[in-house]
C-alpha cells in the first residue's frame, strides 16, 4: 500500500526543525524512517510534511560523561552496537543494539527514532527503560528532561508535544549484572516476549511486547527487594499486567513466558 501525499523537506538544524513542527500542525520527523513509514504506507499515520533531520550531524554521538554515557537522538544502532564507550560503560545496550532488525536496519535506524515511537513490543525502549535512563527533550522553549519510566504514555504514545524533539538519551553507567532474553520465531522478528535485567544498585526489569507500551516489571522488582527469591519474584512477571493476544500469541502464553524469561534473566545477570 502507498502513502498519503506529502510534502517533504530537510532540516539543517534542531532549530529548523522545531520551527516547522510549530508552524505546521500534522508535520513528522522523519530520521531512518523504519518506524514511521511502515505506519504511512498502512495509512495509519497521515503527515501533512515529513522534516528530515536525519543529517543534523550534531545529534549523533556518544560521549562518557562520567557517571552516564550521554548518545545523541540520531545514533545509530550500529554506533552503539560496536561502540567502545557503550560496550565498557553500559554492556547491555550495546548487546541489545545488535540484536535490532539486521544490518541495514542497523545501520539506518537510531536511538532516537526507536524511542520516540515507543513501541512495546521494540528492544531499545525496554533496554533504556531498565537502565533508568534520561531522555534530554528539547523545543523553543528551552529543554527539559524526562525519566524514561514516564516518557511511554500509551501505544505509541509518549510524553513528547507537538514542536518538540528528543535530542539526547543520558544512560547511567551499569556495569553490573545484566541479562536481554528474547523470545521470537526468527532472528529478524519481533520478540514474542523480551526482558531486560539490570542489577546496578537494586534490580531493575522491563518487559518487550507485554503492553502496548514498553513496560517494567514492578512486582518483580519489589519482591527482589523484599528479599524474595529468583522463582519467587519470577513467579510475579505478569502481576497487573494484561498482555496482548494476537496471531503470535495468547495472553496466557505471554504471560507464561514472560515468567520463565524473567527467571532466566534473572539468573544470568546475578551470575555475572
Amino acid at each position: 500500500m502507498f502513502p498519503s501525499s506529502f510534502d517533504y523537506v530537510r532540516a539543517s538544524s534542531v532549530s529548523e526543525a522545531i520551527s516547522i513542527l510549530n508552524n505546521e500542525e500534522d508535520a513528522k520527523l522523519i530520521a531512518g524512517g523504519h518506524s514511521l513509514l511502515p505506519l504511512m504506507k498502512l495509512r495509519l499515520a497521515n503527515p501533512s510534511k515529513l522534516v528530515d533531520i536525519g543529517r543534523i550531524s550534531d545529534l549523533s554521538y556518544i560521549e562518557d560523561r562520567g557517571d552516564h554515557v550521554a548518545i545523541g537522538a540520531l545514533t545509530r544502532h550500529h554506533a552503539i552496537e560496536n561502540s567502545q564507550v557503550i560496550k565498557a560503560s553500559v554492556p547491555m545496550l550495546s548487546h541489545v543494539a545488535s540484536l535490532v532488525g539486521d544490518p541495514s536496519v542497523r545501520h539506518r535506524g537510531t536511538l532516537g527514532g526507536s524511542v520516540s515511537h515507543g513501541d512495546g513490543a521494540s528492544d531499545l525502549p525496554a533496554a533504556i527503560l531498565a537502565l533508568d535512563a534520561t531522555l534530554v527533550i528539547t523545543s523553543g522553549n528551552g529543554v527539559r528532561e524526562v525519566e524514561a519510566k514516564n516518557f511511554f504514555k500509551g501505544f505509541l504514545e509518549t510524553d513528547l508535544n507537538q514542536g518538540e524533539i528528543l535530542t539526547e538519551i543520558k544512560v547511567p553507567k551499569a556495569t553490573g549484572g545484566w541479562s536481554y532474553q528474547k523470545f521470537n520465531r526468527r532472528a529478524q522478528d519481533w520478540a514474542i516476549v523480551g526482558v531486560a535485567a539490570v542489577r546496578n544498585g537494586s534490580t531493575k526489569i522491563s518487559l518487550v511486547n507485554m503492553a502496548s507500551m514498553p513496560i517494567r516489571a514492578e512486582a518483580v522488582e519489589n519482591a527482589l527487594s523484599g528479599g524474595a527469591s529468583i522463582d519467587e519474584a519470577a513467579a510475579l512477571a505478569s502481576e497487573g499486567i494484561d498482555p496482548p493476544s494476537d496471531l503470535n500469541a495468547s495472553a496466557d502464553y505471554r504471560r507464561h513466558l514472560a515468567s520463565v524469561l524473567v527467571r532466566r534473566a534473572l539468573a544470568e545477570a546475578n551470575s555475572n
